[in-house]
This record gives C-alpha cells, sequence and structure tokens, in this order.
C-alpha cells in the first residue's frame, strides 16, 4: 500500500513539474503577445533549463519567436517612417536564428514509434526565408559600427540560410546570384578584419568548395589569394605553398601565385625553378613583360649570364620603354660588367691587354647612361620618393667618375648631378 502511495506521489509531482512547465511556455507566450519581451525572456529561460522542456520544440520556437517580434516590431517603425532603433532591431534578427535552427532539429527526432512529425518546420522555414534579405543589413549595421565580428556573423547567416536542411530546394527558394556569392566576400573578409583568422580561413575552405558565382565585387582568383594570405597570418608556411601551387595552376594568368611562387624560390636559392615558373608566367601573361622578364633578367645576371640578362631587360623596354624596373637593371648590368673588367685588368701585366679591357669598360659605362640616365628623369618626373633619386643619381655619379678617370670627360654632368646629391 506504501509503496503504491509511494508511487503515485512521484507520478503527481512529475505531472505537476511538467504542467508548470507548461504553464511556463504558455506565460511567456502571453507576455510575448503584450510584448513584454524581458518577461518573456525570462519564463523561456526557465523552460529551456528545465529538463521537462529543455527538448521540447516548443521552448526554442517560442525563444526564436521573441527575437523575431522584437526584430519586427523595430522593423515595423522604420517602414512607418518613425524612431527604429536599429541595434535592437539587428540584435532580435540574430537573436531569433540559432533558437530556430535548435527547435527544427529537435522536432526532427522521431518519436518512440519512429515516427518524424515536425510542427514548426514550416512557420521557421517561412521566417527565415522572410528575414533573409536582413542579415545584410544587420552585417552592414554593425561593420559600420566597427564591430567586425558580429559584422561577419550576419553575414555568414546570410550565407548559411539556403543550405538549411529546411530548405529542400534552396535555388527554388533563393536568389543564389551574384549578391550571394558576394556576401560570402564580406563575410571572409569581416572575419579577417577582426582577426579571427582560423574562422576566416574556415570560411575561405568552404568558399572554394561551392560552386562561384560570377559578380563584379571579386574574382573567384581572390579567395585563394585570401587563403594564401590567412596561411602567412597562422604561420602554415607549408599550406601557404600548397595554396600558391593550386593557385597557380587554377588560374595561370593570375599576377599573385606564380610571382609569389617565384619569391618563394628565389628566397630559397632555387634559381632554376624560378626561372622555370617565370618563363611559364611569361607564357601566360606576355603583358606582363615590365615585371616578369626584368625577374627573369635579374636571375640571369646573378648567374653572370649578362647576355640573357640584357635580352630580358630589351625585352621588357620593346613592350614599354618606360619601364623603370628595365631601365634600371640594364643600366646596371653594363656597370657590373664594366667592373668586372676593370677588376680583372689589375692583376694583367700586358698592356695591350689593359688598353683593350679599358675600351671595353668604357664601352659598358657608356651604354649604361642611356637607360641610366633616362631611368633619373622618370623619377623626376613622376616625383618619386628621395630615397629612389638618391640612389639613381649616385649610380650616374659612379658612371661620370669611371668615364671620366677613363678618359671621357664627364666632369660637367657630375658636378650637376653632385648639386642635386648636396655634395658640392
Amino acid at each position: 500500500m506504501r509503496k503504491i502511495l509511494f508511487l503515485t506521489i512521484i507520478t503527481f509531482i512529475s505531472a505537476g513539474s511538467l504542467l508548470a512547465q507548461k504553464s511556463a511556455l504558455r506565460d511567456s507566450k502571453r507576455s510575448l503577445g503584450r510584448d513584454d519581451f524581458n518577461e518573456a525572456r525570462t519564463l523561456i529561460q526557465q523552460a529551456a533549463q528545465n529538463p521537462e522542456t529543455a527538448n521540447d520544440p516548443e521552448t526554442w520556437k517560442i525563444m526564436g519567436d521573441i527575437g523575431n517580434k522584437v526584430f519586427d516590431n523595430e522593423r515595423t517603425k522604420a517602414m512607418l517612417g518613425q524612431d527604429a532603433n536599429d541595434k535592437v532591431m539587428y540584435d532580435g534578427l540574430m537573436e531569433s536564428y540559432a533558437p530556430y535552427l535548435k527547435a527544427d532539429s529537435l522536432a526532427q527526432l522521431p518519436d518512440e514509434k519512429g515516427r518524424v512529425r515536425n510542427r514548426v518546420r514550416g512557420d521557421i522555414a517561412s521566417i527565415l526565408q522572410a528575414n533573409h534579405p536582413f542579415y545584410i543589413n544587420g552585417g552592414v549595421y554593425y561593420n559600420d559600427q566597427g564591430n567586425y565580428s558580429k559584422a561577419a556573423d550576419f553575414f555568414e547567416v546570410y550565407w548559411n540560410i539556403p543550405t538549411l536542411p529546411l530548405f529542400e530546394k534552396p535555388e527554388s527558394t533563393f536568389s543564389l546570384d551574384s549578391t550571394y556569392q558576394t556576401i560570402k566576400y564580406y563575410a571572409i573578409i569581416t572575419a579577417i578584419q577582426a582577426e579571427q583568422h582560423e574562422r576566416a580561413l574556415a570560411m575561405l575552405k568552404r568558399a572554394t568548395s561551392e560552386p562561384f558565382i560570377e559578380n563584379s565585387s571579386y574574382q573567384e582568383s581572390d579567395l585563394y589569394e585570401l587563403m594564401a594570405s590567412e596561411y602567412i597570418n597562422l604561420g602554415d608556411s607549408a599550406k601557404y605553398l600548397e595554396t600558391l601551387y593550386a593557385g597557380a595552376e587554377k588560374f595561370p594568368k593570375s599576377k599573385y601565385f606564380i610571382p609569389n611562387l617565384v619569391n618563394v624560390f628565389i628566397r630559397d636559392g632555387q634559381t632554376d625553378k624560378a626561372i622555370e615558373y617565370l618563363e611559364q608566367a611569361i607564357a601566360n601573361d606576355p603583358s606582363n613583360a615590365c615585371d616578369l622578364n626584368s625577374v627573369k633578367g635579374a636571375l640571369l645576371a646573378e648567374r653572370g649570364d649578362y647576355e640573357g640578362a640584357e635580352a630580358e631587360y630589351n625585352k621588357a623596354l620593346s613592350q614599354d620603354p618606360n619601364c623603370e624596373r628595365a631601365l634600371e637593371a640594364l643600366a646596371v648590368n653594363y656597370i657590373l660588367q664594366a667592373q668586372n673588367i676593370k677588376e680583372a685588368s689589375i692583376q694583367i701585366t700586358d698592356r695591350q691587354q689593359q688598353v683593350a679591357n679599358d675600351e671595353k669598360a668604357v664601352k659598358l659605362y657608356q651604354a649604361s647612361l642611356v637607360p641610366l640616365e633616362k631611368y633619373a628623369e622618370l623619377l623626376k618626373s613622376r616625383n618619386a620618393n628621395e630615397s629612389e633619386k638618391q640612389s639613381a643619381l649616385l649610380k650616374l655619379r659612379n658612371v661620370y667618375y669611371n668615364l671620366s678617370n677613363m678618359g671621357i670627360d664627364k666632369s660637367k654632368e657630375m658636378e650637376a648631378v653632385e648639386k642635386e646629391l648636396n655634395l658640392n
């Protein structure tokens, strides 16, 4: 008899507890209907924390409805030309999102008979579809506030919604157009601005795994460039190099991947590999001779192949006669050869050979003046910084000085350069 009574009491207490929590759900709904959001939040939080109702889809549906009602109220004010609180509006919008997803996921769980009766999905899907564009506005709002992490949250939710299991055919429910692709980029950029590099990298991996939609804001290759940059930020040089290889293969005409690969090879002393990739870059983008052929020329000169280097610099200049990089490098190419000849002459006792060497050196110094003087003038005309101009003038002074000492009077030119350098 006592055992039966004890069980009856337990059952009564359990039923009473469940009734109390169901009452909390009803009271939360009533508070929501009165727009008493603080009370509604307090009551629904109690239900969310109680084991009796924590796994009830209705609990989380109401929690989402509270945020959505806050958002709707402020949006209605804005539509009517009344003062609306943007922060409250967008915070309410975000407040609705996670609870709605939890409500739907709980409602998808099968009952004791293995049946799935999701009574909340239709309503939630309808609300999320209607609210979808406003997550862009929320992202823009927080971006303008300088809160890049929250901006990224909004942009990412906009990105996420069409991929949710609530929507069986997102392509017919949403406009997965260039705007959708652009917002993915905004999500990534704001995460980077927030210095959330791991998060940004995860977004980039996701974006590159999804179909790319052409848009006016950025190119598909930009995603790979950002990925490479994020690996640098995270100090992962192996993944950085791997991304450069992938980008170079996928986007051979990009001016980012192959040049950066070349820089890595140069830094690591792999000149042959650097030249190999430069030749590929030149073939893919012959219009960029000023940069690419100039770099190849520098690598050849470094090997002592001055003739090969000169040919590359001239290729650059044939395409762009004002290519500063090639003009300076060509001049230096001649100067280095002249200096090498002069140094070699010191060891020679044969006077006739010395004279012949001096003649070669003079010709090389004179040849250097044409590109070097033009380079110096170009720097002046574009008002380059002082260090660039001084570097060019010092090279000119060196050539004028050597020529003057070798029987070619350049004293006037040297005096003018020294005046510009404030050496007089």
